[in-house]
């Protein structure tokens, strides 16, 4: 198992339910490797991504994405996104644990053997009582 040096462009974006838009754009480095049917990217989250500190794992296998973001040891977020499923989970905020729903629309893995192409992922959020929004992350092997 070989693991590759990338370069990731991660472009999030957030429609909240009063259309309102929030758009986060990072570029960072990571890890790439393949084992069996599945590719596994790793890369660290920053200051501007509002998690800084934690670690992003996500494994691909064919349109299925799951996602581990790891902080200190008891804070650690799994979230699986495939067409039509619906995921629970908890968000760790300063304020305390809210739970979190996760219902994916739409998976589409371009990444291709060169280890270069696209990740897209079509999802609706909604945080307890809090909010809900429709998002869309575009994660880029450059």
């Amino acid at each position: 198992m070989e693991m590759k040096d990338i370069a990731l462009k991660i472009v999030g974006l957030q429609i909240f339910t009063n259309e309102e838009e929030d758009k986060i754009e990072l570029f960072t480095e990571g890890k790439l490797y393949r084992k069996g049917k599945s590719t596994f990217l790793e890369y660290d989250e920053s200051e501007f991504s509002g998690l800084p500190g934690c670690k992003t794992h996500l494994t691909l296998t064919g349109n299925t994405v799951l996602m581990r973001r790891i902080g200190d040891p008891e804070d650690e977020t799994v979230f699986e996104f495939k067409k039509g499923k619906k995921t629970m989970g908890t968000y760790e905020t300063p304020f305390g644990p809210i739970e979190m729903e996760v219902l994916t629309n739409k998976v589409t893995n371009k990444l291709g053997k060169e280890d270069k192409g696209t990740i897209d992922i079509d999802y609706h959020v909604s945080l307890r009582g809090f909010s809900e929004s429709h998002n869309r992350l575009k994660i880029e092997v450059m």
